[in-house]
């Protein structure tokens, strides 16, 4: 871990004294030298190199609500999308292939810290993502900017997951083979379709509403 002067090793005391708890050296380097490396125009004064964790699909067995992102290219959409999943009480996040690196510093910034809490499977083909999650008990649910069924009537009688595809072209026609159904969240007439993390965060945040209305009423009522 490395610090760029005495006053950001004093600001971020209780971290630097946590990491070195665990093991970590603390190095105070010369004037502007960290600003140099970083890539963020101002950086907070503090930089860590640390081993990338990535999780297995297995750990995605006793979810309940898990988002799967194909071809998700934007980096400040897919931290978007992993913060939002986070707030929203998601379980993991998965981040095929063909979308953008969840570590890339632009996504780890979007995410505000939350893929440092939130297991992110990664590094995945999409079919072989959903093809695990179906013989888990999975409801796999795409996003779609039109023609799916209204995001508020979505069955969460099992565990959910969510499925958003690339800005540009949704999800790919062999993906969308392997879902169990397609949503949409309905929109004024002149609206072309939302953001995608927009959308990730209105349907986790509706999975959620409707995982506890359906809790409190009663796992024996009907789905609503």
């Amino acid at each position: 871990m490395y610090v760029d002067s005495p006053q950001s090793l004093q600001t971020h005391g209780s971290l630097c004294e946590q990491a070195s708890s665990r093991g970590a050296k603390i190095d105070l380097l010369g004037d502007g030298v960290l600003k140099r490396v970083a890539d963020a125009v101002n950086p907070q004064g503090i930089l860590a190199v640390a081993r990338i964790a990535n999780p297995s699909l297995a750990t995605l067995a006793d979810a309940g609500l898990v988002l799967v992102c194909v071809d998700t290219s934007d980096p400040g959409n897919l931290g978007t999308i992993v913060r939002a999943a986070a707030a929203a009480g998601a379980q993991a996040v998965v981040v095929c292939d063909g979308s953008v690196d969840v570590y890339n510093p632009k996504t780890v910034r979007a995410s505000a810290g939350a893929v440092f809490h939130l297991p992110v499977v990664s590094r995945v083909a999409a079919l072989e993502a959903l093809k695990f999650l179906g013989t888990i008990g999975f409801r796999r649910v795409g996003a779609v900017a039109r023609g799916g069924e209204p995001y508020d009537t979505i069955d969460v009688s099992a565990p959910t997951a969510i499925v958003v595809g690339s800005e540009s072209h949704g999800i790919p026609p062999d993906v969308a083979g392997e879902l169990d159904a397609a949503v949409s969240i309905p929109m004024a007439s002149r609206s072309e379709s939302l953001n995608v993390a927009m959308a990730a965060t209105v349907l986790s945040f509706e999975v959620t509403r409707r995982v506890a209305r359906r809790r409190d009423d009663g796992a024996d009522q009907p789905n609503g």
